[in-house]
């Protein structure tokens, strides 16, 4: 007789054998066990705790933390709506209503027969041709009443992914605004050639005299971060290209991915050579898995080039490889240390600094760590010299930024520009008219009026990841900033008190007021818990929690004080209210059966 575990040994251990049995895969294990039976089986976790040698706990504690990695059956379709403020804008929620009653399924749950299981998730990054949803972690865009409703027929008919229309898959570019880095026109080896040429000492000096800086928000000096790794003690050096851009509204690196991943790749390489690398990751989010096959193609041509891998353009003493690391689910791990944490099979919770990862990152050794479009500009600075590049763009922010745009304007996608860019420009070059505000750099970053317009993309006055989106006159920035809440509360961690509870509290605190249960009590307990984040939070997800709210109540007040419909303090848990299924049941709506008006008879 043939027991459970042996019947999972014959998937997983080709599996196990692929990764050769390191626990530091294991995310990566787990993700690909799971397209077994589309969920992680009990049975399968003693088999991998066996030979993994791993408490069971440590697994689940694993599995448990990633929002694509499933313990209990999810259907044999797995829909996931995409639940960005740009989505819902563009309709998403009536489009997730039409599906579900289509197909006789309530959001959260699993359909009775199992096929399929219908919720939502955070940003997909197709903010620019959504809605969007993804089905068994591959990404459709576009949506529409009508292909909402090819899709439920599909699923009634169990026809399988691979046979489904290709135009739903069909994700563009959206290039409008093309630059000295997307307008490139690139050639493979061309960056390395020059490095080779130059050396790496001169070659490292021109990144420092290019003045460029980390494109992922922080603006670290990339020439500074390559020199500490370089100069660190360490049994071995790592590169590690940070893809995960789960920040709602940007989709930049999607793009780069995409069309320039051989750019990409160049600088990794690049970077490689400085700092004595001979491993590198690209660490690519769960939701770009459609990206997986064309990624590795792309890194065996290079290998092919003699680009990658053993004696590079014919050095002995240049070895370096690139490993691809899914992502499954997780914002917090955009943060580098906790996608390090991730890239060592374990939960992403962000570590204490410092130390710091040029110091001690993977396997607490010496790691370079840089944005994908960081990778792709050093590039650019190898082939053209770090004068040229320190010329473009302002005194303090060399170069171009890449604006992932969105929202309320006629041509949403990818815009180049060197730093310096007003954002009256941007809003003018992608057609939007009567903009309320514009949200930069995601919910963590600032959202500004009409009256700052007039400021700059730069590092000196707005700084940004990239998001950059639009909203019109038409939009209620309350239920905008309430949408980012409830995203921070769904993307906490949960490894510290404050956080875990804050972003709880906060969102139940918007959803008080959208409920009509708010006063300027409310208001305060916002300003009391901000600092209460902002003080004690163990990372930067708890200390910008607040800041959606903060600056839309600051520059959009009326859309708050038409919520306050009480002068003293109410609470959000209205009884009479929650009896009224009970007065419905019983037929009676006299004045006895309301609290409120029983209490004023007497």
């Amino acid at each position: 007789m043939v027991s459970p575990i042996d019947t999972h040994a014959a998937y997983l251990n080709p599996i196990l054998s692929v990764h050769r049995h390191n626990a530091n895969d294991l995310l990566q294990i787990l993700i690909k066990a799971q397209e077994h039976y589309g969920y992680i089986h009990s049975d399968a976790i003693d088999h991998l705790s066996s030979q993994l040698q791993l408490p069971r706990s440590k697994i689940e504690g694993v599995a448990g933390f990633y929002s694509f990695i499933y313990l209990q059956p999810q259907g044999c379709y797995r829909v996931l709506f995409s639940d960005n403020i740009t989505d819902r804008m563009l309709g998403n929620m009536d489009l997730m209503e039409s599906l579900c009653s289509q197909l006789w399924v309530e959001p959260g749950k699993i359909s009775e027969d199992g096929l399929l299981s219908v919720n939502t998730t955070s940003c997909t990054g197709l903010c620019d041709q959504g809605p969007a949803m993804q089905v068994n972690n591959i990404a459709i865009n576009r949506l529409s009443q009508s292909r909402v409703n090819a899709i439920c027929e599909l699923i009634r008919e169990r026809v399988p992914l691979s046979a489904w229309p290709v135009e739903f898959f069909a994700i563009e570019d959206n290039i409008r605004r093309p630059d000295v880095l997307l307008d490139s026109q690139f050639k493979s080896g061309s960056a390395l050639h020059a490095l080779l040429q130059h050396g790496t000492v001169e070659t490292l000096q021109q990144i420092k005299t290019s003045k460029l800086r980390g494109r992922g928000g922080a603006g670290f000096s990339t020439g500074m971060k390559w020199e500490f790794c370089r100069e660190a003690e360490g049994e071995q050096h790592y590169v590690v290209c940070n893809a995960d851009e789960g920040e709602p509204g940007t989709f930049k690196d999607r793009v780069l991915l995409n069309g320039y991943a051989d750019m990409v790749f160049e600088g990794m390489t690049l970077c490689a050579r400085i700092i004595g690398a001979k491993k590198g990751f690209l660490y690519l989010r769960g939701e770009y898995r459609y990206l997986l096959e064309h990624l590795q193609a792309v890194l065996q041509h290079r290998r092919h080039q003699n680009l990658l891998g053993n004696n590079i353009l014919g050095n002995s003493d240049f070895n370096f490889d690139i490993v691809i690391h899914l992502g499954a689910g997780a914002y917090i791990c955009g943060e580098e240390s906790a996608l390090i944490e991730s890239l060592e099979g374990k939960r992403g919770t962000p570590r204490n600094r410092p130390p710091f990862p040029v110091t001690h990152g993977y396997l607490n050794q010496p790691t370079v760590v840089n944005n994908v479009e960081t990778f792709a500009a050093s590039c650019l600075i190898s082939l053209h010299g770090g004068e040229w590049y320190a010329a473009i763009g302002t005194d303090t922010s060399s170069g171009t930024k890449i604006l992932s745009v969105s929202g309320d304007c006629e041509r949403p996608g990818l815009y180049e520009y060197p730093f310096g860019v007003t954002v009256a420009q941007v809003l003018t070059d992608c057609g939007a008219v009567n903009t309320q505000a514009v949200q930069i750099s995601g919910p963590s970053g600032v959202c500004i009026a009409p009256d700052e317009f007039n400021r700059c993309i730069a590092f000196e006055d707005i700084p940004t990841a990239g998001a950059f989106m639009v909203f019109d006159q038409s939009r209620d920035m309350f239920e905008v900033a309430r949408n980012f809440v409830h995203f921070f509360k769904h993307e906490s961690c949960g490894f510290c008190t404050p956080c875990r509870v804050g972003t709880s509290l906060l969102s139940n605190m918007m959803d008080k007021l959208s409920a009509g249960h708010g006063s300027p009590y409310d208001f305060a307990e916002i300003e009391k818990l901000n600092v209460l984040l902002q003080s004690t939070s163990h990372c930067g997800l708890g200390h910008s929690a607040c800041n959606p709210v903060l600056n839309t109540i600051a520059k959009f007040r009326p859309a708050y004080d038409k919520r306050l419909a009480h002068k003293d303090f109410v609470p959000a848990f209205d009884l009479d209210v929650a009896l009224s299924q009970a007065r419905q049941m019983t037929g009676r709506d006299d004045t006895g059966a309301h609290l409120e008006r029983s209490h004023e008879s007497k």
